[in-house]
């Protein structure tokens, strides 16, 4: 099992702070299989909320995802104490959410609607 920590980066004006909203916020991603290399043709979500059942397993995950080239069934799951707001001032990347990945790495993010900011001046 990987780690694997969502950074970001940006320079906001005006906005303190950059946050995902509640628990059913869909972290979109596209996933490549160790074990063949097959990357993902569109993006798929991970919900905090959302549960599979693994097949053959008593576990359940975030998101079970099974290979199209070696039919082998990967997973990930959200670590819920990880998800925190990017706060705005510093240079370094910041890590948004963490993902518990087993067979699977992230290749690419696609931020879409769901994301909510606080503004400098008013603070909501």
């Amino acid at each position: 099992m990987v780690k694997i920590s969502l950074q970001m980066k940006a320079n906001l004006q005006n906005v303190t702070d950059v946050r995902a909203t509640g628990e059913d916020f869909r972290w979109y991603i596209k996933v490549r299989c160790v074990n063949c290399g097959e990357e993902s043709d569109s993006f798929v979500y991970a919900c905090l909320m959302e549960r599979t059942s693994m097949q053959g397993s008593r576990g359940d995950a975030n998101l079970v995802i099974k290979c199209k080239l070696c039919s082998r069934v990967n997973n990930l799951e959200i670590i819920p104490d990880s998800i925190k707001p990017y706060k705005a001032g510093g240079s370094a990347f910041q890590s948004l959410v963490v993902f518990e990945c087993r067979g699977i790495e992230i290749t690419d993010f696609s931020p879409r609607s769901g994301f909510a900011c606080v503004g400098e001046e008013s603070g909501t």
